[in-house]
Parts: C-alpha cells; structure tokens; sequence
C-alpha cells in the first residue's frame, strides 16, 4: 500500500509529466486560456491516459513480448491512442457540444500528446505490473490535469492584468508556465 501511496505522489508532484517531464506542451499552452476547457481537456486526457496504460499494458505484455515484436510498439500504442481518443471525440460530440467545440482542434491533438505516448513507454520502460501501471498512468493523467487547471486559473488572472507589449499571448503563458514548473521542483526532493 504504501508503495503504491508513493508511485501517486511521485507521478502527481514529482515526476509531473507536463512540469517536470515537459510532455504535452501543446495542449498546455493551447487549451489553458479558459478554465472550462482546462478542465475538459483534463477529464479527457485522465480518461485516455488509464485507458491507454491499461491497454498499451496487455498489448506490449501478451502480444508484442511474447512474439518478439517489440519494435512496432510504438506504431501498435499510436493505434492503441488514435482509437482512445476518437472514441472521446465521439462522445464529447454528440453528449457535450458545448465542450467538444471549445476544445476544437486540440481534442484530436492528444493523439499525438507525446504525453500520453510518454507514459505508455514510461510504464513499459519502469516494467510496472498491471496494477501499477494503472495507477502510474491515472496518477500521470491527475498530474496533468492539475498543471492544466492551475496554469488555467493563472492565465484568466493574467487576462485581467496590464501586461506589456512584448510580453503579451504565448510569451507571457510561457513566462508562467516556467514559473508554475519551478514552484513543482520543490517536490523533487520528497521521492
């Protein structure tokens, strides 16, 4: 149990895949201006993340390893994701107009979120069981989705502030996001 305790803290704070890995910039940067969207792009992401782990898991352990193919893992978890995330398109489109719409062109993105594809690899490379996989990709996707909404809440703050020129759109996001990642090396001494 406690080990377990341990893998969640490591992957939320520690090892955060968007801070402290620098996974998944993209979606960061691009979804981060409203709260809403954060917070969908979050949810999504969680549920394509476990899905992926999960999946990515028993297809690199039952299919890939035993047969020696090892060397399409990537091209077997690229299918393995694009399928994820279509089925969240999917259901985000015909459940959640509202949200499908405000995420727009960065929904299809989390196929190619090195992020996700990073935590799959990640989860292999660590040679987690089951079980810990599992929690290694839900703590990773709770990580993201919390840098996510931070960043979020400080980019609608930073809307209603006077920022100069220079500094203004991606320029300042950048600034704060770097500032946010160094607020998350304060844990890298606690695993």
């Amino acid at each position: 149990m406690g080990d377990y305790i341990l893998l969640i803290v490591s992957c939320i704070f520690v090892n955060n895949i968007l801070l402290m890995q620098y996974l998944g910039n993209c979606p960061f940067l691009g979804v981060s201006k409203r709260m809403e969207t954060a917070t969908g792009m979050a949810m999504a992401v969680i549920f394509v993340l476990v899905m992926a782990g999960a999946i990515t898991w028993i297809v690199n352990t039952l299919l890939l390893r035993p047969f020696g193919l090892e060397y399409l893992r990537t091209l077997a978890f690229i299918l393995v994701i694009a399928s994820l995330v279509q089925l969240v398109e999917m259901f985000l489109r015909k459940s959640i107009p509202a949200l499908y719409a405000g995420l727009g062109i960065f929904l299809p993105l989390i196929t190619t979120n090195c992020a996700v594809m990073g935590v799959c690899l990640i989860n292999i490379k660590e040679e987690y069981g089951f079980v810990q996989a599992l929690i290694a990709s839900f703590s990773y996707a709770v990580g993201f989705g919390l840098a996510l909404i931070l960043f979020a809440g400080v980019r609608e703050r930073i809307l209603l502030a006077r920022v100069p020129k220079p500094l203004q759109d991606t320029s300042i996001g950048l600034v704060t996001a770097g500032m946010i990642s160094l607020a998350f090396f304060a844990f890298k001494g606690m695993v």
